[in-house]
């Protein structure tokens, strides 16, 4: 049976920002020197982020929705053009090559559409089949990558996803609200790409699953305000994603005659320290299993639908023909996606 493979990536991040400069010049001040923002920021298990906006130079927070979009087209241009053209690169794919561009964000809207401002200024053919995902949050990358793939293997189409997020861009005013320190403690911009095609090299993409509890769909939330998207993000969230993480492992590996001892890589979503360290636990994963997830969230923070790419590429090139990877996102809903990958 054909399979969509994973041929090619790139990615790219804006300026790097450390986090105890941002807490020390920008969010100190902004929550009033507040201990549990304080120790919140401290916690995050990030040393270092990434920004189009660094609030330490210009403060969003007020800025209107507006506002916030016409900035995010202005510099997500430039970057998802470079990890596109690194992805290209990388699968060896000229740009009449590509026959179906998938483009992945939550945190920025325009039309025309970034995917048909990118493929225009890449030189993409006029005929190409172009797909947006909007605004489903951090696991979006899972279910484009299963998009993509189904169209390299039911109808031979030589795709590339993008995933571009710029949460920078959605600093909201200060209130008392643990869940916007979070929220403002993890989140960071990024843009990674894949590129993938028919045919048995590279990495196929082998079965994806999704679970979604909706009766718990209120514990995470991106709501569009007057001021840009606001965050809502339960500490409940891992003790959910608790009761359902195991069931969809044995699920997708189950049906493809496989057992968590055959995985050789884990590419788990970092969405904070404490839902890396719930998904080992409960997997029965050790430290060393997931911890590309968590240097990733060390050294980038939450990017949102681009994390899980950041850390498949740390981990690609380590996956042997006959090997097994899952990859597995977690966001609003409260909704699970996880994909099996195997080497080729």
């Amino acid at each position: 049976m054909v399979k969509g493979s994973i041929t090619g990536r790139g990615w790219t991040v804006p300026a790097p920002m450390p986090q105890d400069t941002l807490w020390e010049d920008f969010f100190s001040r902004h929550y009033a020197d507040s201990g549990l923002a304080r120790r919140i920021f401290q916690r995050a298990g990030v040393e270092r982020r990434h920004g189009v906006v660094d609030p330490r130079e210009e403060d969003v927070s007020r800025w209107s929705t507006g506002a916030r979009m016409r900035r995010f087209v202005q510099e997500a241009m430039p970057l998802g053009k470079e990890a596109l053209a690194d992805c290209m690169a990388d699968a060896g794919l000229a740009p009449t090559d590509v026959d179906a561009l998938t483009v992945v964000s939550c945190t920025g809207y325009a039309t025309p559409g970034l995917d048909i401002l990118l493929a225009r200024d890449l030189g993409l053919r006029d005929d190409i089949q172009r797909t947006h995902i909007g605004h489903m949050g951090c696991y979006a990358a899972i279910p484009a990558l299963a998009t993509v793939a189904d169209a390299a293997a039911a109808r031979a189409k030589t795709g590339l996803m993008l995933c571009l997020e710029l949460t920078s861009l959605h600093i909201q005013p200060a209130a008392d609200d643990a869940e916007q320190m979070v929220a403002h403690a993890l989140f960071s911009d990024a843009a990674a790409a894949v590129a993938v095609a028919p045919g048995t090299s590279g990495l196929q993409v082998v079965d994806v699953v999704a679970r979604t509890d909706s009766s718990r769909s209120a514990l995470m939330t991106w709501d569009v305000t007057d001021l840009g998207f606001r965050m809502g993000l339960s500490p409940l969230v891992p003790d959910v994603l608790a009761e359902h993480v195991v069931d969809v492992t044995a699920e997708l590996l189950g049906r493809n005659g496989l057992t968590a001892d055959a995985v050789s890589g884990w590419a788990i979503h970092p969405g904070g320290p404490r839902i890396v360290d719930v998904v080992a636990q409960r997997l029965g994963l050790r430290d060393e299993q997931v911890g590309m997830s968590r240097e990733v969230l060390r050294d980038y923070g939450n990017c949102s639908s681009a994390t899980v790419l950041l850390i498949l590429d740390r981990m690609l090139d380590s996956i042997g023909p006959g090997e097994h990877a899952v990859a597995m996102a977690f966001g609003p809903g409260l909704t699970l996606y996880a994909a099996l990958l195997s080497g080729a």
